[in-house]
């Protein structure tokens, strides 16, 4: 939240207020912005004061659909980091709020703000790549041997106010593990890799290929060797089927080579080592492959048809070989926001379009946890006969927080 702020700052916004339950870092943030910035610890208070236009919501998964939800019901513009929600209903109620209220709402996935993933999308619209009919879609990172480490029971430390942390959530004793920044690896917060880091991924694929939802879903993983705290699957794949075409997303947490194909010169999102290249996506075609992640492309062409060249020989290809490298679009994500709460541009992501996007994600892990290849009907947001799966696409929550889901709030 506070590296998004720092963009927002930057293209002019005044940081006017900032919440959060664990006070030490609502003061960061008004370190960074000014001795005007407010402190508040229930984001509900911020709501509460005049002169605020719009919000960024940065809590941990579990927390995004109660917050957006609530900023909208009081006029606010928001902008609401990946992944969109915790849940798909969730997700469903934010979307819902913001056409209720007339509101923007911007999902944190910049790779909509990234002019290289655009020259992607034509390019595979004039065939530059032919026929695409599969694509694969990759988050690689080792943590072996100690993944996260082992459990830290502990009291919450001063400034925290655990039971608002919990939340819609299950209230369990505190845990330093299931706080800050391995709250990812628990199933009460959050999705894992796939929500948090494949989301990005996956909108892209749906952004460069025109598509909004699989139709079909497989999962295949489980935690095969990190024996730690946390409860995510250290190997999760997810073969989706879409019309024409099918993705597959894999996300390691055991190996940090990724597709492992380097290019000299040219950068690569995360890369840690020479070899690696643990983030992309790779765009199969018939005249060639188009790799992307966050800083770049590379277009491999195919083979001319026919017998291979002999021994020396130049080798003819069916199309020309292209790659390019940029520069993160976080601050252009963040302006975009800005200049779209001043009417100047629509959004260059609205509601539906984190939605759709983390619903692909959030199918992943349904998938996974009950062992089911799915069924999925998009315009009725469930599945085919599949009941076991329905109960995955919410949650009853915590008595007394039913509102932090969001849909107490639309009733």
């Amino acid at each position: 939240g506070r590296y998004v702020a720092r963009w927002m700052r930057e293209a002019g916004a005044d940081i006017a207020a900032a919440a959060d339950v664990y006070l030490p870092n609502a003061e960061r943030l008004k370190a960074e912005s000014g001795p005007d910035c407010a402190v508040l610890q229930d984001f509900r208070r911020l709501l509460d004061l005049p002169g605020i236009d719009a919000v960024l919501v940065a809590t941990p998964d579990h927390w995004h659909a109660g917050a957006a939800v609530a900023a909208c019901a009081a006029g606010k513009h928001v902008y609401v980091e990946k992944p969109f929600a915790w849940s798909i209903r969730e997700g469903r109620a934010i979307v819902t709020a913001a056409r209720r209220w007339n509101r923007i709402v911007q999902p944190g996935m910049q790779h909509r703000s990234a002019e290289h993933f655009r020259e992607c999308a034509a390019m595979i619209r004039e065939g530059v790549i032919g026929k695409v009919h599969f694509v694969r879609a990759w988050n690689y990172v080792n943590m072996t041997p100690r993944g996260i480490g082992p459990s830290e029971p502990a009291a919450p430390p001063p400034g925290l106010d655990w039971d608002m942390y919990c939340g819609p959530a299950p209230l369990v004793p505190f845990d330093r593990k299931r706080f800050l920044s391995t709250y990812r690896w628990f199933w009460d917060y959050s999705g894992g890799y796939i929500t948090d880091f494949g989301t990005h991924r996956l909108d892209t694929v749906h952004q460069i290929l025109d598509v909004t939802a699989p139709s079909a879903i497989a999962a295949a993983g489980g935690r095969f060797a990190l024996n730690d705290a946390g409860e995510m699957p250290d190997v999760l794949i997810v073969t989706y089927e879409y019309p024409g075409f099918v993705l597959q997303y894999e996300g390691l947490n055991l190996n940090g080579l990724g597709l492992g194909l380097r290019t000299p010169g040219m950068q690569y999102y995360n890369a840690r080592g020479p070899l690696d290249r643990p983030n992309g996506i790779a765009f199969y075609g018939t005249e060639g492959t188009l790799l992307a992640d966050r800083v770049g492309y590379e277009l491999l062409p195919e083979l001319a048809p026919g017998a291979p060249p002999p021994p020396g020989a130049e080798p003819r290809f069916r199309t020309t070989r292209r790659s390019r490298n940029v520069r993160d679009a976080t601050p252009e994500h963040a302006r975009a926001f800005l200049d779209a709460v001043r009417g100047l541009r629509p959004p260059p992501a609205d509601a539906e379009t984190g939605h759709r996007s983390t619903t692909v994600a959030h199918l992943g892990n349904i998938s996974f946890r009950t062992g089911l290849k799915l069924k999925w009907d998009a315009a009725r947001e469930d599945f085919d006969r599949q009941p076991e799966a329905t109960r995955l696409l919410a949650r009853a929550p915590r008595r007394g927080w039913e509102w932090a889901t969001g849909e107490a709030l639309l009733r």
